[in-house]
Formats: structure tokens, C-alpha cells, sequence
């Protein structure tokens, strides 16, 4: 069986048959234990009091977790308006019926409610205690007060502590990192290589790593311009930052070489790597659109 906590209440007449229970209630800073026999005399009629009374089941046998996480909520609400300033004319007596004590008004409750399982109850004391009021008559109510949770607030100052006192020992040695220039460029640079390659095409769509061929062997580039493999993607990126890191070095690198010898073996060594690169670049880019006219040697 399963259960999940509801709230029957509200109910108001005119006479005050059980006024010694309204008193005894309001006098306590919880709701009081119900039941079968308590719970019919602050029910029964005539009464001059409105009556809030939480059905739940608290003990594990039954497996009711959301009563056992909804229970500090119900005390919280009773809590604040057993607490708080009374609006004048409204008399609210707070009480919980577990299932274990009230078995009978369970059953009684279900059969004239036609009460089942709801996932759409209110899980806070806020949603309560907003629920409630909107069947209470006009007028100033209680706020609802949450005590100040000290260990949280402690812990909070303690990590807060921690972190200003970690920034300030590391600070000095992190601080120079981060603020370097070329640090951020290579970042960049790795993911401007990463997404103009097509990445994210490959997450959203969820394309395959190769393909075949059709001749019992792989390929790895897919043909047309909507269609990719993840190995393409990879290879596309390799590309990229080899051309990348080849202008880099031609353009701050090599005119910093003293010996002139040295300068001009480094430009034809990157020379050739950017345009070896280049080609291949082209080649794959005929592969993807085999009416692109334009080729480089040696691919």
C-alpha cells in the first residue's frame, strides 16, 4: 500500500461543542497526535473554529517517503502560526493523523473523498501554507517563517573562509597564468579548430567514427556537403592546426632566427609543410564536392 499525505479542512460552523480542543491546540507549537476518537471531536459539528488536519503515514513499513519529507514541512507551517499574531475572527487548530491511529478515518476519508494518489499535492511549506490561506477567510495571516538553518549558515562562512584564504596563498602564482596572453590564444585556438571542423555536427547528428567503402575497405571522408564522419572531423582538425601553427611560426618565429642559414631552411621547412597541407586540404575538399575544379601537387 501507498501512501501520500493530504489535508482535510477548513471545515466552520457555528456552535462551540469542542471549543476546549481549539485551545488546547493552539496553545502547542506542533500539531498534535490524532486519533480515531480525538480526530471525530474536533471534526464533529457545530464547531466555530476551522481545522487543518494532515492524513499521513509516517512508518516505513508503509513506504511513504514523501510523508516522511513533507512532515518538518507541516510542522514549519503550524509552527509559524501557532506563533505568529492571530488575525482576529480566524481560529485554526493544526493536527496529524497517521495511518497507524486513524486506520477507520482513513477509510472513511477515501470512501466519501474519493481521494486516491495525487503527484500534484504541494511538497513545501510554502505551496502549503499559500494553498491554505486561499481557503481562509480574508484577513491577516501569520507569515511563514523558516528557523535560520546555523549549521548551514556556518558551513557556508567556513567554505567562503576557505576560498579567500586559497585565493590569496595561490593567487600570486595562479593570477600570471591566467592572465597570459598566449595561454588564452592556444585555448581559443583549440576550439575555433574544434567546432569549424564540425564537432558539434557530429554530436547532434551522431554520425558514424568511418564508413566502408563499398570494396571491403574504410573510408573516411563522407561525400556531400550534409553528410560527415567523426574520423573526417578529426582529420579536418589535424589539418587546421597544422596550417594554424605553420603561419604562426612563419610570422613570429622564423624572423626572430639570427643565423641566416637557419632562417631560410625554417621557410622552406614551413613552407613546404603549408603548402603540402594546403593541398591535401584541396583534395579532401574535392571529395566533398566532386565538381570543385581546383587541385594542388602533389595530392
Amino acid at each position: 500500500m501507498r501512501f501520500i499525505p493530504f489535508l482535510v479542512g477548513f471545515l466552520l460552523s457555528v456552535a462551540t461543542s469542542a471549543h476546549q480542543y481549539i485551545n488546547e491546540f493552539q496553545q502547542r507549537p506542533t500539531p498534535i497526535e490524532l486519533n480515531d476518537g480525538t480526530y471525530d471531536k474536533i471534526t464533529s459539528t457545530p464547531r466555530d473554529y476551522h481545522v487543518a488536519i494532515l492524513l499521513t503515514a509516517l512508518e516505513a513499513q508503509y513506504g511513504c517517503s514523501q510523508c516522511r519529507s513533507f512532515q518538518p514541512e507541516w510542522e514549519l507551517i503550524a509552527q509559524s502560526w501557532n506563533k505568529g499574531i492571530k488575525p482576529d475572527g480566524i481560529k485554526l487548530a493544526f493536527g496529524t493523523l497517521d495511518f497507524s491511529n486513524g486506520r477507520s478515518i482513513f477509510q472513511k476519508v477515501r470512501a466519501n473523498s474519493g481521494l486516491g494518489e495525487h503527484s500534484d499535492l504541494p511538497i513545501s511549506a510554502e505551496q502549503c501554507y499559500a494553498w491554505m490561506n486561499r481557503h481562509l477567510p480574508d484577513g491577516h495571516k501569520p507569515p511563514l517563517v523558516r528557523p535560520v538553518n546555523y549549521l548551514r549558515l556556518i558551513s557556508a562562512i567556513t567554505i567562503l573562509m576557505g576560498l579567500v584564504a586559497l585565493v590569496s596563498v595561490v593567487g600570486p602564482y595562479v593570477l600570471p597564468i591566467i592572465r597570459n596572453r598566449n595561454l588564452w590564444a592556444v585555448v581559443s585556438l583549440i576550439f575555433i579548430l574544434l567546432f569549424t571542423s564540425g564537432h558539434m555536427f557530429n554530436h547532434i547528428r551522431k554520425v558514424p567514427y568511418v564508413a566502408s567503402n563499398g570494396k571491403g575497405g574504410i573510408t573516411y571522408f563522407a561525400g556531400g556537403f550534409s553528410n560527415q564522419l567523426g574520423m573526417e572531423t578529426q582529420i579536418i582538425a589535424a589539418i587546421y592546426g597544422t596550417l594554424s601553427f605553420a603561419i604562426i611560426v612563419l610570422a613570429l618565429k622564423v624572423p626572430r632566427i639570427v643565423d641566416s642559414r637557419a632562417q631560410q631552411l625554417a621557410v622552406i621547412i614551413w613552407g613546404t609543410i603549408l603548402f603540402g597541407m594546403y593541398s591535401f586540404l584541396l583534395s579532401v575538399f574535392r571529395v566533398k564536392n566532386g565538381g570543385y575544379p581546383f587541385f594542388l601537387p602533389p595530392f
